[in-house]
């Protein structure tokens, strides 16, 4: 989804030492075969290496990163001193990002990092665009400057939390956070146990609960500041999820780069993803925490996905939700809008006419109002009863 969809690069993690460790991950050989395919697209690949590994961790260590050097890797991201000397000695050609967990907010951090061999610095969370400009403007320009452009963030300082340690013995440090911030809490007086009291006046008790950071708004801030890379949060999200975002900043990027105003139809568009109430994180100030709940709320699911489509429109598709005949569903292309159409006659694999695809993700046929490339999106507003 992130190839078709737009991105210039994507990020991504082995089954070790990535900072994401239930997301599903990719074996060696999904590894060399994601590399293979985003390199056919143009597209990328940076290997995520940012936990802190233990001591027993450090022998396998030098094979792992011999082996992404190997398949073309285009990139490791590190938050540790000992991984960036492994990785000069073990994969010299490999490029070294410095991870967000690094907490780099200022720029003699960023170039001491440079100096011990960092080719991107993904800066800290908590910087403002003013504080951006002064580290670019006190940095090299071949040093590049990321940063999170959307996405979930943290309570704690870029991930550097004990508390889900402390709480479930689950290390946030080393990809297992269980997100103790995201939970409802109480009061509860030492001579009541068992009685709770709400913590707020209002009632409100998620008094960790972060908002979630969007930034399609201010693309053009960013590039002005001096940031060359805008990375979005997509590990842990679902295949739609990173259609939906990656489509709609592909668009803001192209227009901030060719000095066009953003559409709002892109704006409305991330507001249709899962989320939580969005900010604009730090860049311009406190983004503030949302302690009503720590629901996710979006306003779209997706139904179906292409597999094959001839020239007419008319498409073999692999269900996602159920679908009847004269349901109004939107055809999401790349980089254009959505075109509305209504679900016309379905067909099954056999040439059978269905009255809806009830059955778990079944195979079926129907017609799209145009060619729609292999794993094109279709979706469904989702109605909102009041």
């Amino acid at each position: 989804m992130a190839l078709l969809y737009g991105a210039d690069a994507v990020y991504l993690a082995g089954l070790r030492y990535g900072m994401r460790a239930s997301a599903g991950n990719f074996s060696d050989a999904e590894l060399a075969e994601a590399v293979r395919r985003s390199h056919e697209k143009k597209v990328k690949v940076y290997v995520t290496c940012n936990t802190l590994p233990r001591e027993c961790e450090l022998e396998e260590l030098p094979r792992y990163l011999g082996f992404l050097q190997e398949i073309g890797t285009d990139g490791l991201i590190v938050a540790d001193f000992g991984v960036m000397a492994t990785a000069k000695k073990a994969a010299p050609r490999l490029p070294l990002h410095v991870s967000t967990q690094f907490g780099v907010v200022n720029s003699a951090s960023a170039n001491a990092l440079y100096e011990l061999g960092a080719d991107t610095v993904v800066l800290a969370r908590e910087l403002s665009l003013k504080e951006i400009r002064e580290i670019r403007a006190h940095t090299p320009k071949s040093l590049r400057l990321e940063s999170f452009i959307h996405g979930a963030m943290c309570v704690s300082f870029s991930g550097r939390c004990v508390l889900s340690n402390y709480l479930t013995g689950r290390d946030a440090n080393r990809g297992e956070c269980a997100q103790p911030c995201r939970w409802r809490y109480h009061l509860m007086e030492e001579k009541r146990p068992g009685e709770l009291f709400e913590i707020s006046e209002d009632g409100g008790t998620y008094i960790m609960n972060s908002r979630d950071l969007c930034m399609i708004e201010h693309l053009p801030e960013l590039l002005e500041a001096g940031v060359d890379s805008l990375k979005i949060e997509g590990r842990m999200k679902s295949a739609y999820y990173t259609a939906m975002v990656t489509n709609a900043y592909r668009a803001a990027l192209d227009a901030a780069i060719e000095g066009n105003p953003l559409a709002p139809y892109w704006r409305e568009e991330t507001e249709r993803l899962s989320h939580r109430p969005y900010s604009t994180g730090f860049y311009f100030g406190q983004p503030g925490q949302y302690t009503d709940d720590a629901k996710y709320e979006s306003h779209a699911d997706v139904v179906a996905v292409v597999e094959d489509c001839g020239a007419d429109g008319e498409a073999l598709l692999s269900q996602r939700n159920k679908i009847c005949p004269g349901d109004e569903l939107e055809l999401v292309l790349p980089g254009v809008k959505a075109i509305p159409f209504i679900a016309e006659k379905l067909l099954d694999e056999e040439g059978n006419e269905l009255s809806d695809t009830r059955r778990a993700m079944m195979r079926f046929y129907l017609h799209l109002p145009c060619f729609a490339p292999k794993g094109t999106v279709i979706r469904r507003e989702r109605v909102v009863n009041s």
